[in-house]
């Protein structure tokens, strides 16, 4: 039995469950309305690092909420940074 295609549940290295978690996660990352985002996961020592910039707080929490429920267990570092404009606040003077 070739223990490398049993996935998490198989008993493999906690390294490789992390790294089949991860590219689970990429995929429905990819895969649902958030594909068009620039968010990247890496594995990183004993840690997975979730970095990338979204358009609004709505995707930023919908992110967030993927990477906990496919990431559940695992130390994980999230960096995403919202880039929504706001409304200005005054008007714009040009000289």
């Amino acid at each position: 039995m070739n223990t490398h295609d049993a996935g998490p549940a198989g008993g493999t290295a906690a390294g490789q469950s992390a790294e089949y978690r991860v590219a689970h996660l990429q995929d429905r990352l990819a895969s649902g309305e958030l594909g068009e985002l620039g968010v990247r996961v890496e594995v990183r020592g004993g840690a997975v690092l979730v970095t990338g910039t979204v358009p609004s707080a709505r995707c930023r929490e919908e992110v967030l909420g993927t990477v906990r429920e496919e990431l559940a267990g695992l130390e994980v570092h999230c960096d995403i940074v919202v880039s929504e404009p706001s409304s200005p606040d005054h008007a714009e003077e040009l000289s």
